[in-house]
């Protein structure tokens, strides 16, 4: 009977499979959690290429595993991040693969306000360390742009006041790109429209524009999110055309904001940023023109005035004409004759002059340069003469140089050799080498120094002591460090006390 008991108390536990176990597990946390809203810290999140999400929601005690499927991520409006404190709302089940439990998240929404808020912080502290968010990089805005490049939500009301303000102001042309301004897709969206505005070309089919405005309606601050998305604010520092931020009320405010060249508090004060008013450009216009025929006028006065002034100083033009035409025939008349003066003078001096044979002055002109030719021969004899005397004169002295060094050169040497032999002894007396071979000898330390003084050591310091034929090694075994001990006194003949002894 007792060898029975235990198998009958095993065959009343039912017994089940791992899969039923698992199933009925399953169940169990599916029946009891059906829909729980938890709170805790993004952590390992990861992105497979199936397009779901999985990450861990963990706190100071705990660990929760998380799956967001594919189906659900574009309506979560928020990017899951490394960090991000959130509320996840789903249904709680298990894992059969790995027996574990799990939450699949229907929706996900940051842990408060504040949560958001420091988000938001630490990304503008990024992207600012990063200089995005630097004045120099702003540029001005065209004064009268052709074409206005708009980023924004076809449907809404932003897009009619911007119209409606321009055709107030000015009318331009006007390129709508259509985005989504809210949800997960927002972000995406607005940076693929600012880039494909960028890409176009200034002689294409679509004009490209002189200025945009990425405009959005007001909203709390997760509407506003996409807005300060990392991918919206490169997109926007990245841009080559001017950008006018107009995103929310004048209260709101997004990371586009400090990357933007403007930033308006209003979708319609941008419209009013990007151009002028026509009518007070039509005023201002027809003013400069009053002003300018008003100084022509005044201008064209005075000079009139200035050229009647001159005209009175000048004399009649018709006598003045007469006196040149005067003044001409006289100068004609006297030129005519002083022509035929000179024409005849030359005449006289001609006949005047005595006419030299060219065979006389080539003579001439072959003596004189003869007569040069024997000078230049003379001086050249001369300075060769001159100049043998001189390297004479040089090759002797050279020889004489060269005995001289052939009986001194000897002397020299010798006197030398004596004063590098007596330098040699001096020394060697100078040496250590010739104290040890006295009797003395050169103590060293451990480092190879010289050890000049007892109290320098120390008990169980190393020595090396050096004679005059070696050295030897030797250890430091009474190490006090004092001066060595005054030798006694002799011992005195009188039984060694120190009074004078009796002589008797």
């Amino acid at each position: 009977m007792e060898s029975t008991a235990p198998d009958q108390a095993v065959s009343n536990i039912p017994e089940f499979t791992v899969s039923e176990l698992s199933f009925a597990l399953k169940r169990e946390i599916e029946t009891s959690f059906p829909r729980v809203r938890v709170r805790g810290e993004i952590s390992q999140p990861s992105f497979p290429r199936s397009g779901h999400c999985y990450f861990r929601l963990k706190d100071e005690n705990a660990v929760l595993d998380a799956v967001c499927w594919k189906t659900t991520m574009p309506r979560l409006g928020i990017k899951i991040e490394e960090g991000m404190e959130v509320i996840v709302t789903g249904r709680l089940t298990t894992y059969a693969g790995s027996s574990r439990y799990q939450i699949i998240i229907d929706r996900l929404e940051l842990a408060g306000e504040g949560a958001l808020l420091k988000l938001l912080e630490d990304r503008r502290k990024k992207l600012q360390a990063e200089g995005l968010f630097d004045s120099d990089r702003k540029r001005p805005l065209p004064f009268l742009p052709v074409v206005i490049g708009v980023v924004t939500s076809p449907s809404g009301a932003v897009i009619r006041d911007i119209l409606h303000r321009l055709a107030d102001r000015f009318p331009r042309h006007v390129l709508v790109w259509p985005v989504a301004v809210q949800g997960e897709k927002a972000a995406g969206e607005v940076a693929a429209a600012i880039a494909g505005f960028n890409r176009l070309s200034e002689d294409g089919v679509v004009p490209r524009p002189q200025v945009l405005i990425v405009a959005r309606g007001g909203g709390s601050l997760e509407d506003l999110w996409a807005f300060n998305e990392e991918i919206v604010v490169r997109a926007v520092a990245a841009s080559t055309i001017p950008l006018i931020s107009a995103v929310g009320h004048e209260t709101d405010t997004t990371l586009i904001d400090f990357a933007a060249d403007r930033r308006a508090p209003t979708p319609t004060a941008a419209a009013e940023m990007a151009v002028p008013v026509r009518a007070d450009l039509l005023t201002q216009t027809l003013d400069f023109g009053k002003r300018t025929i008003a100084c022509m006028i005044r201008v064209l006065r005075e000079a009139a005035l200035a050229v009647t002034g001159l005209g009175r100083g000048l004399g009649d033009p018709l006598r003045l004409i007469e006196e040149r035409q005067q003044r001409i025939d006289v100068s004609g008349e006297r030129l005519a004759l002083a022509t035929r003066q000179l024409v005849e003078r030359r005449g006289h001096q001609l006949a005047a002059a005595r006419l030299v044979s060219p065979q006389r002055v080539m003579d001439a002109k072959q003596q004189l340069l003869d007569s040069e030719v024997r000078a230049l021969k003379s001086a050249g004899e001369r300075f060769k003469a001159d100049t043998l005397q001189k390297a004479e004169r040089m090759l002797e002295r050279l020889e004489q140089y060269g005995e001289r060094l052939k009986r001194h050169g000897g002397d020299l040497l010798q006197q030398g050799w004596r004063q590098v032999d007596q330098l040699g002894k001096l020394l060697e007396s100078y040496s250590f080498h010739s104290v040890l071979s006295r009797g003395f000898a050169l103590v060293r330390d451990q480092d190879d120094h010289p050890v000049l003084a007892a109290a320098k050591t120390q008990a169980g310091d190393s020595l090396s002591i050096e004679f005059a034929d070696g050295r030897i090694a030797a250890k430091v075994t009474d190490g006090t460090g004092s001066a060595p001990r005054p030798a006694a006194a002799p011992r005195r003949r009188d039984g060694g006390s120190g009074n004078q002894g009796s002589l008797l």
